[in-house]
């Protein structure tokens, strides 16, 4: 999904990029000035001129060191149905971004461009953290670089907390004390909801899917080659009844009932949620779209089930991908520009450094918790970096960043993701809607839909 995410919810998770019309994704070349011209990823629509600004600050210090390539960025936010009008219109951008649900069945349809060789020519090709590439690769190929991996926390207002009488440097570790918190804010804060879900848009089953795997079940299991939609669980109803009585014995989720990522980001920024179910890196999106301060923000583990096995977080991501359309100079320069804007500031110091001031310049926020592409060691030697940088008040997410690394990480389903997600979109719905809403016969329901979607595959 997205959260940001992805990313990026997600309807995806998830997340940004942007592009200009592919029409640049000719010879290699435009106006015949003898340079290669590439449209790449920038930010989703609605982000603050000063994130835009830092974007493009970016974009003149690659030109600078790229003489021979001309980068134009235009606002783009993925979702499947958009992609698919952009693929067939020939107005995909040549640098885009596609959540980790979904680069698989992309890949396999022809709808990345192989970069195989021009990835085997970075000089840390062979140092990706091969279970976070695995999403972008068939067999030998290479048809993205993964970046941005995230894993799903609880995202919490701190300053709303205080105000309700609890310690916002002791969030809740189970999901009792979830429920608890929630029930306490919204009896004394009044007008917020202590603790809500997304609903629509794809985003109500991802994050269902979320409380799902922290319990320890599954919404789809692979044996021999054969899928299994299994949302109709103990465990998937254990989820839906705790979000049940949240609303229907504790009136502690508000009155809005439909809401997406971005809604739900917006309702967090203006105060009138309290907690909710988030992947560790939209703190940069709730800056950048929602002026939510990083002082008053916390991000916590989401409840685990440490009794089970099974149980464990969510984790996504998003991969940077070429258009299938973009000719071979382009690939080539496409892939300087994801080296750059993506990867050396995770591994070249001066790199981190740059790019940390020129977000901090521009007001955005730098210690955002994410994942290693690479591994911890990379990770921590980054954040060593640009500690002098951060602005992200570290200890306000200490205990998230404390303990993901040991986590249990699980994957998103990965047979139709995304319809799964919308069909378990109308369950959340209706047990916020419909306090005799029969969840038996609503996940039966999905799991028979979405089985003939999964067995028509073969």
């Amino acid at each position: 999904m997205k959260s940001p995410r992805r990313i990026a919810a997600v309807a995806a998770v998830t997340l940004a990029g942007v592009g200009l019309l592919a029409g640049c994704s000719s010879a290699g070349g435009d106006a015949n000035d003898g340079k290669v011209h590439i449209t790449v990823a920038s930010l989703i629509p609605g982000s603050d001129k000063a994130a835009f600004k830092a974007f493009d600050d970016r974009v003149k210090e690659f030109e600078k060191a790229n003489p021979d390539i001309v980068v134009k960025s235009e606002e783009y936010q993925w979702t499947g149905p958009t992609f698919a009008t952009q693929l067939a219109g020939g107005t995909l951008p040549d640098v885009f971004n596609v959540p980790f649900t979904d680069s698989q069945s992309l890949l396999q349809a022809g709808q990345l461009a192989d970069i195989t060789a021009e990835v085997k020519k970075l000089p840390y090709a062979d140092k990706f953290n091969e279970n976070v590439l695995a999403v972008a690769k068939s067999g030998d190929k290479i048809y993205g670089i993964p970046y941005g991996p995230y894993a799903m926390g609880l995202s919490y207002n701190r300053e709303i907390f205080q105000k309700a009488g609890l310690d916002p440097d002791k969030p809740p570790t189970t999901w009792d004390e979830v429920r608890q918190a929630a029930k306490t804010i919204s009896e004394k804060v009044p007008g917020v909801a202590g603790y809500m879900q997304m609903t629509q848009g794809n985003t109500g089953g991802w994050e269902l899917t979320t409380t799902v795997y922290s319990r320890g079940g599954r919404m789809e299991t692979t044996e021999g080659g054969k899928t299994k939609v299994t949302t109709d669980n103990p465990v998937t109803k254990e989820a839906l009844q705790w979000l049940h009585d949240l609303r229907w014995e504790d009136n502690s989720v508000g009155s809005n009932f439909l809401l997406d990522w971005s809604g739900i980001n917006q309702a967090f920024g203006a105060g009138q949620i309290a907690m909710y179910p988030s992947g560790s890196d939209v703190l940069t999106s709730l800056v950048q779209q929602n002026a939510v301060d990083p002082k008053n923000y916390g991000l916590t583990m989401l409840p685990v089930d440490t009794s089970d096995k099974q149980a464990g977080v969510l984790g996504g991501g998003n991969v940077a991908a070429v258009s299938p359309k973009s000719s071979q100079a382009q690939k080539e320069a496409a892939v300087k520009w994801i080296d750059f804007y993506y990867m050396q500031k995770l591994l070249n110091k001066d790199q981190a450094v740059a790019d940390a001031k020129v977000l901090v310049k521009s007001g955005q926020p730098v210690g955002v918790p994410t994942l290693p592409v690479f591994d911890k060691a990379t990770y921590d030697q980054n954040m060593e970096w640009i500690k002098g940088e951060i602005n992200v008040p570290q200890e306000n997410v200490s205990t998230f960043t404390d303990k993901i690394f040991d986590a249990n990480l699980i994957p998103e389903p990965n047979k139709h993701t995304q319809e799964l997600y919308g069909a378990l979109d109308s369950v959340v719905q209706a047990v916020l809607t419909d306090k005799n809403a029969n969840i038996d016969q609503l996940l039966a329901k999905v799991d028979s839909d979405i089985q003939k979607l999964v067995d028509a595959d073969k």
